[in-house]
């Protein structure tokens, strides 16, 4: 029994002190945005390669995912005679709560993986030191620069992922429920409006900061060769698909709270 009260108090402790870090890695890539030269070029090739090369998967995800929840709505709302809402159900699904969680993970996957591997070894093979020996700040070249295209591409990811999940709905209940797609347009302006998409774009922003945060975060703290670059790489995953969902939960009920109508 005092053992395991021991792991769990060295655990909680592990977790403090590793929030610690990530809080205070956080403030210091992001207090130097505004510090020159501003690397607006590095800046702008992360989001390319970030955003632009995600395209395809969330595209397909998003899709995917509106195809999917047409067809369980219609068969739950058709058991109470009510399909028509189906455009309701798909659509503000997706605005408010899918696209932005499903986005950040499968972004977490693709990219955040790749830019802790990237700066992993970039810091095994002492391309890091190189960089301070030309008087360039490495946390602001490279952790700043990916955490401000991560900020900026996640929404505009998300957005699309809405779009496209919305269009495999209209699909599902034109196909399915024999519901005209201009109706089903109607219908999905009618209980849809621009106030909606905010509060997932919000959250998508800020999945977009632990995102990069985390990868960056990961990746400056390698040890251990190529074999501590492969464990930055997972952890950098495990972790921000944790605090994204974690972090939903939070977000949801204070948006709930300050913004009643999402509810």
């Amino acid at each position: 029994m005092i053992n395991s009260l021991r792991q769990l108090g060295r655990f909680f402790i592990r977790c403090a002190r590793y929030f610690g870090e990530f809080i205070l890695f956080a403030v210091k890539a992001m207090g130097m945005l505004f510090d020159r030269p501003p690397f607006i070029r590095e800046t702008i090739v992360q989001m390319y390669h970030i955003g632009v090369r995600s395209v395809p998967l969330i595209g397909l995800a998003g899709l995917s995912i509106g195809i999917v929840l047409g067809m369980q709505t219609i068969d739950i709302l058709g058991k109470f005679g009510a399909t028509q809402y189906v455009a309701a159900v798909v659509g503000l699904s997706m605005v408010e709560e899918l696209g932005p969680v499903i986005t950040a993970l499968l972004v977490a996957g693709r990219a955040g993986s790749g830019i802790s591997a990237e700066l992993g070894s970039m810091l095994v093979t002492r391309q890091i030191d190189a960089l301070k020996v030309l008087a360039i700040n490495p946390v602001k070249y490279l952790a700043t620069t990916r955490i401000v295209a991560c900020i900026l591409v996640l929404p505009l990811l998300t957005a699309l992922a809405d779009f496209l999940g919305i269009l495999g709905g209209m699909f599902i209940g034109v196909t399915q429920a024999g519901i005209h797609y201009q109706a089903y347009i109607y219908k999905t302006l009618d209980f849809i409006y621009i106030t909606d998409f905010l509060p997932g774009l919000i959250k998508a922003s800020v999945f977009g900061l632990i995102i990069g945060t985390v990868a960056c975060h990961e990746g400056f703290k390698v040890q251990g060769g190529t074999e501590g670059v492969g464990r930055s790489t997972t952890s950098a995953v495990v972790l921000s698909s944790l605090m994204i969902l974690i972090s939903d939960v939070y977000m949801t009920k204070i948006l709930v709270t300050l913004w009643p109508e999402v509810g």
